[in-house]
């Protein structure tokens, strides 16, 4: 049994449920293009990091649009109803029921940190976390070096740590700094693509639960 100290968790699709709203933004850039439009098994076996790439297998051309003014025009899209997607249910309880027993909690996105700031804020859930770390950017390269950086300055032991996530990058940032790792279904990968990948993956947060109670001490 490993004594579980501090959880870093993604953002989107992990704690906030808008793999909705992520398709309805691309599918409007999509359709001024006369592309094909996402439908969300589609979109499930698409989306990666960095999102350049995702953007690669979307079909754009960026000799016609450059990377950067998509990005831009996607995130715009997504602004215009950011308040809209709602919390995973159970999430948060999950949260701080961990909370009160000691493990602390942060929050690392590939989210530009202004939006995420305010996001946290609106939903009220921004006392949970010792820090919400976003980029300062809004095109999603990565976030490998935020994660380090969180890690080397605030002393949290890497091993009493456990990374959730929802994507293959998430596995990634949590091998890179150490932490143990544990993969959402219901975000923005397909389960059976992360079923591929050599981690714990999880369909409801009942089972996460049981899993975290199973194999760490949070208390």
């Amino acid at each position: 049994m490993i004594a579980l100290k501090h959880i870093i968790w993604d953002w989107n699709g992990t704690i906030l449920d808008d793999r909705w709203l992520t398709i309805a933004a691309m599918n409007n850039v999509l359709t001024r293009r006369n592309m094909d439009l996402l439908t969300e098994d589609r979109y499930l076996q698409l989306f990666t990091f960095p999102v350049i790439e995702y953007y690669r297998r979307l079909g754009f051309d960026f000799e016609k649009d450059s990377f950067s003014e998509l990005g831009t025009e996607f995130i715009n899209e997504y602004n215009t109803r950011a308040f809209e997607p709602k919390l995973h249910d159970g999430i948060i309880d999950l949260i701080s029921q961990l909370s009160k027993n000691g493990v602390s909690h942060s929050i690392l996105s590939a989210s530009s940190q202004k939006i995420l700031d305010k996001l946290a804020s609106y939903h009220n859930i921004d006392h949970y976390f010792k820090a919400v770390f976003g980029q300062d950017n809004h095109y999603a390269y990565g976030k490998i070096e935020t994660g380090k950086m969180w890690i080397n300055k605030s002393g949290i032991d890497p091993k009493r740590t456990l990374f959730i996530g929802d994507t293959e990058h998430d596995l990634e940032v949590a091998n890179a700094v150490g932490a143990h790792c544990a993969l959402l279904s219901w975000g923005h990968t397909s389960a059976e693509r992360l079923e591929k990948m050599e981690v714990n993956v999880y369909n409801t947060v009942l089972d996460l639960k049981s899993w975290i109670n199973t194999n760490f001490i949070t208390n």
